[in-house]
């Protein structure tokens, strides 16, 4: 039997199993079923499936752990969408009124937020863009070992030379010390072996590292992004913030992008009392690569060191004035991000764009792109939307003061 209407396949995904359930526009229950996550698995669940030729994946962290199913499916011609954990989890609340789990309740709470849920994000097969988010974590991974064996080098040259152990280590100041030391009792020459076992291995680590970072600059330059033109942003900057935000139409402004990297400020304000406080909310991994930059930035004669002084100068303490920061490093990539999909887009339609006329990435058409002065925290929420009205008050505040920002100097990062 075949159904034309459209349905919804809400997917709860697991390394060795799927559960979905099968809905459609009106959440009625269609079908269900698990399956394992093997060739003969995904084949049964695809010949399940076939039944509703007219048909939606909704997967749960579909940039996560849903990812390797969800890449199949794209491979296969499929219309996948990413839901959210948290999305998830508040239609599980809502709908059956606790927060129990179970894969059933999982599979069904996905489909209910894909049925309901707007403006989802469409994934799209990027098979260099799935290589770099591989490689960004496999360098992360690297760069994890070549730490933990630096503490562990340094211990034992700490305990072969006594009194004499350098804070900061390098591979050929740790080959020096190494040559210099010759044990003769048991326990040091035990010592020296393992250190020159980590030596190696240090060596061997950081040379793939280095490969892997030359092979990620190549691919940040080929696909035409031009973050790496902003100071601080070095290639592996770059490319984690490629890989994590993946579309970037899929934020309406800069605010929303400032939401998702937790560099918006929470608003605490109760009554009468208007203040904010540090958001921990947000994706980390794109805040501790903004913090990576903003700490580069002050570390360098660039505009974002003047920035973070004058902060500083306004009695602001350090991490508020770092913070500050962070937030106007957050709009400059987001405008070169915004920057270069529109050149992308121009460059493969140069004539559909002029002729429909319709919104480009990040916002309406003939929206100003150039982000505010962030003299204060702006008074946005880190949920998935900033708050409605002081949002549009940080945008407009520009507009007012617009000749005595000119004679200021550039914001730091563009």
């Amino acid at each position: 039997m075949h159904h034309m209407e459209r349905v919804v396949i809400g997917v709860d995904p697991h390394k060795l199993s799927v559960t979905i359930e099968v809905v459609d526009r009106h959440e009625n229950l269609l079908g269900s079923g698990r399956f394992t996550t093997d060739k003969a698995g995904y084949a049964a669940m695809r010949k399940y499936v076939s039944q509703w030729p007219d048909r939606e994946w909704a997967v749960e962290g579909g940039l996560g752990v849903g990812r390797p199913l969800a890449q199949r499916l794209l491979e296969a011609g499929e219309r996948v969408v990413d839901i959210p954990a948290k999305l998830a989890a508040r239609a599980r609340l809502l709908d059956t009124g606790h927060g129990r789990k179970t894969d059933a309740h999982d599979a069904h709470s996905v489909a209910v937020a894909a049925v309901r849920a707007k403006n989802l994000r469409v994934l799209a097969p990027d098979g260099q863009l799935e290589a770099l988010r591989m490689l960004v974590d496999h360098r992360d991974q690297l760069s994890s070992r070549r730490v933990q064996t630096v503490n562990r080098l340094h211990r034992l040259l700490a305990e072969l030379t006594p009194g004499k152990a350098k804070k900061d280590l390098t591979a050929l100041q740790a080959r020096a010390i190494l040559a210099s030391v010759r044990p003769r009792d048991v326990a040091g020459k035990t010592r020296r072996q393992l250190a020159a076992e980590e030596l190696a291995d240090l060596v061997a680590t950081e040379k793939k590292v280095k490969a892997l970072t030359i092979e990620i600059r190549a691919i940040v330059k080929e696909r035409g992004s031009h973050l790496m033109d902003l100071p601080g942003v070095g290639p592996i900057v770059a490319a984690r913030i490629l890989a994590d935000v993946g579309d970037v139409t899929r934020f309406a402004d800069r605010n929303r992008f400032a939401s998702w990297t937790g560099t918006a400020p929470l608003d605490a304000s109760s009554g009468e009392q208007t203040r904010h406080r540090l958001s921990r909310a947000g994706n980390r991994r794109m805040n501790r690569v903004l913090h990576i930059a903003a700490t580069t930035q002050i570390r360098l004669d660039t505009e974002g060191r003047a920035y973070y002084r004058r902060k500083l100068a306004a009695g602001k303490s350090r991490m508020e004035a770092m913070r500050c920061l962070k937030r106007r490093i957050s709009d400059a990539v987001y405008r070169q991000l915004v920057t270069d999909a529109q050149a992308a887009t121009t460059a493969a339609e140069p004539d559909a764009a002029a002729e429909t006329g319709s919104a480009g990435p990040g916002g309406h058409c003939g929206a100003s792109l150039e982000s505010s002065a962030v003299d204060l925290p702006p008074h946005i929420d880190t949920s998935d939307q900033p708050l409605p009205g002081p949002a549009q008050s940080t945008l407009q505040r520009p507009l007012r003061r617009r000749k005595s920002t000119l004679k200021q100097p550039l914001p730091a990062t563009g």
